[in-house]
């Protein structure tokens, strides 16, 4: 008889899509796979290959106000109840949990049921939700190895690398094309899975900043707002600059294949694909994180030689108009980066994770 996962992620794309590549590899494998997570999914649900999605309350601890609180661990104890009933009537080999709050009910009710798990910290450095969820996993799979880690944790850590879904993997095989000297100039730009509106604020002025023949090179593809669309691409219209606009993009893997550079946030996910991808970036990590996550994440491609992080705060208009200039004027320099940032790329990944749910799986019934 084929064995069963049970796949738990917040309902973002930067939790989903790891969780959406491991399930499709594990289903090639003959495992049957399911998905639990919360009601932001629908968005990416219906292009997961998982035979049920299984909604789960959850929430997140905001502020200390008592009231708040209460009703946090009243949706808490709920969903724990929930996915303690969805274990016992699936019987799943392995829980893997892909991080965001919706996780922490499921890999607490596999806790509770001595089911095998898996939780994976797609991070350069391990939050501290995933903290308060290693102690009771069987194993800690990583992107990168986690140098902070106490002795008890460190124990349980294996390197897998960050799954990519599948369409990255067939994108990873177009190599990069650097811009000519007087050529198109393409820019991507994105936020993560649910825009950013920074960027909205950001990029329209600063390519006002550029002179008219860089703008005519320009070819800018956006993911912005719903809220946000109208003025932006108002604003690349008045400019007289080609740009394309939209919430999401559904072919993301092959529009950062095609561009020149990106310029983004960065998740795990997204350097995960940058590097895969092997396309040369400036990241600008979301600030005001308690973890700094997305700071690590960028330190890796820097090191590597392969991005250019810049501070949120330290990028106005003006610098992102010069870097443009510059990048427009050195393409054997973006092509070096592209090769570096695909140095450090982990396109075996997924079947590294495969083969730890599979190797885990042999220990149903062990409590961790």
């Amino acid at each position: 008889m084929g064995k069963t996962v049970l796949l738990t992620a917040g309902g973002t794309g930067g939790h989903l899509f790891p969780a959406q590549a491991l399930a499709s590899e594990l289903l090639r494998r003959g495992w049957t796979v399911e998905l639990a997570t919360d009601e932001r999914a629908d968005k990416y649900g219906s292009a997961f290959p998982a035979r049920n999605v299984h909604i789960i309350a959850s929430e997140t601890i905001r502020g200390r106000n008592p009231i708040s609180l209460a009703k946090t661990v009243f949706s808490l104890l709920k969903g724990t109840l929930q996915a303690r009933s969805v274990i016992r009537t699936l019987k799943p080999d392995v829980v893997a949990g892909f991080g965001g709050y919706p996780t922490f009910p499921p890999m607490f009710a596999a806790r509770m049921t001595g089911t095998p798990s898996i939780l994976h910290e797609a991070n350069a450095v391990m939050g501290r939700a995933n903290k308060l969820l290693a102690k009771g996993v069987t194993a800690i799979a990583t992107s990168v190895p986690i140098e902070d880690l106490s002795d008890t944790f460190s124990s349980k850590q294996v390197e897998t690398g960050n799954p990519v879904r599948d369409a990255v993997l067939e994108a990873a095989d177009l190599p990069y094309d650097a811009p000519c000297s007087d050529g198109e100039f393409k820019l991507l730009v994105f936020g993560g899975s649910q825009g950013a509106r920074f960027f909205s604020d950001l990029v329209p002025p600063s390519v006002e900043h550029l002179p008219g023949e860089a703008r005519s090179r320009l070819r800018i593809v956006q993911q912005c707002r719903s809220e946000d669309m109208d003025r932006v691409q108002k604003a690349y219209k008045d400019l007289g600059v080609a740009a394309e606009c939209a919430p999401f993009f559904q072919d993301m893997p092959k529009r950062i294949s095609q561009a020149h550079i990106v310029v983004c946030r960065s998740g795990a996910s997204s350097v995960s694909e940058l590097s895969v991808l092997g396309r040369p970036s400036i990241l600008v990590p979301l600030p005001g994180a308690i973890d700094q996550d997305q700071a690590a994440n960028a330190k890796v491609l820097e090191k590597a030689g392969g991005a250019w992080p810049i501070r949120e705060v330290d990028l106005h208009p003006e610098r992102l108009a010069k870097e443009i200039l510059r990048f427009m004027d050195a393409p054997d320099m973006l092509s070096k980066a592209a090769e570096r940032a695909r140095s450090v790329a982990k396109p075996d990944a997924v079947k590294r994770l495969a083969d730890l749910v599979e190797t885990i799986a042999h220990k149903k019934g062990e409590r961790p």
